[in-house]
């Protein structure tokens, strides 16, 4: 397990900084840049599920694995 670490990690820095951006535009009456970082948090997001479905495969490769092992033996 652990595979996805990294993806979630940059998921969720990317999700916090796009949350960032769309205040400033919000703030500052810049629609683009309010749509960019709304942008930037929805890939934040998928970036953030992406890890999760590789830890989630990791534990039932892992899984699979123990059962072969237990029948094997």
């Amino acid at each position: 397990m652990g595979d996805g670490l990294g993806d979630k990690v940059k998921g969720k820095a990317q999700e916090l900084g796009g949350k960032v951006q769309e205040e400033a535009g919000e703030a500052t009456g810049d629609a683009d840049t309010q749509a960019r970082g709304e942008a930037n948090q929805a890939e934040g997001k998928m970036g953030q599920a992406k890890g999760n479905i590789k830890d989630a495969a990791g534990s039932v490769r892992d899984n699979v694995k123990d059962a072969v092992d237990n029948i094997t033996s």
